[in-house]
């Protein structure tokens, strides 16, 4: 039986603030007996202030992957394995980027590849997605936007991945907001979004996100651990907290895929690859 954690709360620009927030959600996940903790997109930083016009002296800080921050959040996951999201540095570029990390380093990573609004004026876009080995089971990350695109989940799912860490800092709507956040329609989109990506590839989806606000932005939070089936196990609603859930991932994934197996059912040569005129 394996314990996964997804976690809803707020990170902002103070790295220390950040990563003292991080120690006790891992102190508390630990405490429960998490041993898969997925925090949210831009946990360390902060995520953007404004998607459409992003303030070029106002980005969340830029790290190297070795950045003693990064460094910090290895140590403090020692024998848990912990996804969490940041703004990475490579020479003049940024990245909205993933970790998955453990006492002993770095496990795999993630570069956002599906940018939304103005978020290529801050960021560079990652181009792969890739499946990783770890000691809780194989397992594949989305950054935000990039689980609206059903191909970004399902090449993680072709690629071997059971649970797909889905790390989020997923705000209400820009350009319509509700007034009440459960009628917001990127709430209902970020469920629809988890539940789907988990039922179509039959696979355990941990989604993260961030909650409060920062700039314009008003963060969802709906944290959520979704099973093989789309059947949410656990969740945070919009509040801060961690959604746990308990179960045996293989025997999830085999129960699900025992009648209807989506991935080896696929029927590539009828699939449209090339793009219209």
């Amino acid at each position: 039986m394996l314990k996964i954690g997804a976690v809803a709360a707020a990170f902002g620009r103070d790295l220390d603030s950040d990563l003292r927030r991080v120690a006790t959600l891992i102190e508390h996940a630990r405490r429960d007996g998490v041993a898969l903790l997925v925090l949210p997109d831009a946990a360390l930083g902060g995520y953007l202030a404004d998607l459409r016009d992003p303030d070029p002296e106002s980005l969340p800080p830029a790290l190297a992957p070795d950045d003693d921050h990064v460094r910090r959040v290895c140590a403090l996951a020692a024998e848990m394995v912990v996804c969490f999201g940041f703004c990475e540095a490579d020479g003049d570029r940024r990245y909205n980027s993933a970790l998955c990390v453990t006492g002993d380093g770095v496990l795999g990573s993630h570069r956002k590849v599906h940018q939304p609004a103005g978020e290529s004026l801050a960021y560079a876009a990652g181009d792969r997605f890739a499946a990783f080995d770890t000691p809780v089971g194989r397992v594949g990350m989305l950054i935000d936007y990039d689980k609206t695109f059903p191909e970004s989940a399902r090449a993680l799912a072709l690629d071997g991945a059971e649970v797909i860490a889905a790390l989020s800092a997923w705000p209400t709507s820009i350009t319509n907001r509700a007034p009440r956040m459960a009628q917001d329609r990127q709430s209902r989109l970020f469920d629809l979004y988890d539940q789907a990506r988990a039922a179509e590839n039959q696979v355990v989806l941990a989604s993260s996100n961030q909650t409060g606000s920062l700039g314009g932005m008003r963060f969802l939070g709906q944290a959520k651990v979704v099973g093989p089936g789309g059947d949410v196990l656990a969740r945070t609603w919009s509040k801060a907290g961690i959604a746990i859930a308990e179960l045996d991932v293989a025997a999830e994934i085999a129960t699900a895929r025992r009648v209807l197996d989506h991935l080896t059912e696929r029927k590539p040569e009828a699939y449209r690859t090339e793009e219209p005129a």
